[in-house]
Formats: C-alpha cells, structure tokens, sequence
C-alpha cells in the first residue's frame, strides 16, 4: 500500500459535506422526519467526496488507471497536446464515483495546459475537444510521453490540478479532482498495448490501463 497523506473523506468536500449536515441537523430540530431528504442529501456529499487508499501496482512501462469510473474509448487517436498519433483510453466518472484523480506513471510535469470550452455531457466523444479541460503532459523516465486530460462534465463545473511544470508526479499520487460528473482522456505512446476494454469498471491507481512500448 502507498502511502496515504490525504483524508478519507476528501478536503475538496469538507465544506459541501458541512453544510449539507448543518442543514439537516436545522431542520431536523424544527420539523422531525420532514428533515429526511436532506439527510440523504448529506449522505450523497459523504459518499460522493470519498477517497479511499488503493493498492498501485509495480511494474514496468504499466500505466494506472487516473480515475474511478467506466472505460468509454479505447483506440487509436490524435494527441492534440504532443500532435502524434495515440492510443487514447477514455474513463467517464458519474456523480457515484470516486471523484478524486490519480498521476498513471511516474514521470516528471513537462507542461500543464488549461483550455475553457463547454459543459456538454462527458460521455460524448465530443467533449474531449469542446468541454473545459486541464491536460497534463508527463514523460517518465524512460522518455515516454504521456498526457492525461481532465476533462469537465455536464455537471461539473470545477476541474482542480495541483501540480505544475517542472514538478515531478509518482504513480498513484492524487494530483486533481473534479466536481461532479466529468471524465479524463488519457493519450498513450504507438504501441501501447490496452488492458481494458470499452464498458470495463475501473479504479483510479489500483487498474491497469495499458503497458507502455520498451525504450
């Protein structure tokens, strides 16, 4: 297990989940049971901001999964970031997944890209080029190129990226989070073998998404 620096519920969540609380404990004072739906309401917030620990694979050229989610593209594509072809593998995260988003290798930050767009529904193909999004354009220390691209949802409206250019990233380590709904693209090296495939469930650090080409 790697090490786990982050709270189990996560800090992106502390204040949603503290007034969703507030408000059921003032209305459970004030109307009893009538306060029920905002419970639930509060319990959502709670299950929604989770952020477990989760067992990262060791391995060469292995790429992790960088989110909680459903496997919705796997296939070749153009890497708009770097300009090469790509094996691109798309993850789309609903507002029940785990929400908080993982570095796939370890590798060192070449250059983060933000780009504003649209709030289209992140099962789209279309909303890897026309939603609000944040990519990050890694290279590990093989000399692979990798780009991981959060990308905003229908709902989601707050794409978070705590690291910068010049900053190094281990595999597994949480460096993002999204609110509430999104996906994130990944875009692979030519000759990348996948190890997921389209409608597989998949977990941020602990799936395998690919293996990169020998050096």
């Amino acid at each position: 297990m790697a090490p786990y620096p982050h709270p189990i519920i996560a800090k992106e969540g502390w204040p949603y989940l503290s007034l969703a609380v507030v408000a059921a404990a003032v209305a459970t004072y004030f109307v009893g049971w009538w306060s029920t739906p905002l419970w639930i309401a509060a319990l959502f917030v709670l299950q929604f901001f989770r952020d477990p620990p989760r067992e990262i694979p060791q391995g060469e050229g292995l790429v992790l999964c960088p989110a909680d989610g459903r496997v919705i593209v796997v296939g070749n594509a153009r890497d708009p970031y770097l300009g090469r072809d790509a094996l691109k593998v798309s993850v789309f995260m609903n507002v029940f997944n785990v929400h908080s988003n993982r570095s796939p290798v370890d590798a060192a930050v070449r250059e983060v890209v933000y780009t504003a767009g649209t709030f289209v529904n992140a099962s789209f193909d279309k909303a890897s080029s026309d939603n609000e999004r944040n990519a990050l354009v890694l290279r590990t220390d093989s000399g692979a190129d990798v780009t991981c691209v959060q990308v905003a949802g229908l709902v989601a409206r707050r794409i978070l990226c705590y690291v910068k250019a010049g900053e190094r990233v281990a595999r597994g380590e949480r460096y993002g989070f999204i609110r509430f709904g999104s996906r994130v693209d990944v875009y692979l090296p030519p000759g990348s073998r996948a190890r997921v495939a389209v409608g597989d469930k998949v977990k941020a650090s602990s799936t395998v998404l690919a293996v990169l080409p020998r050096a």
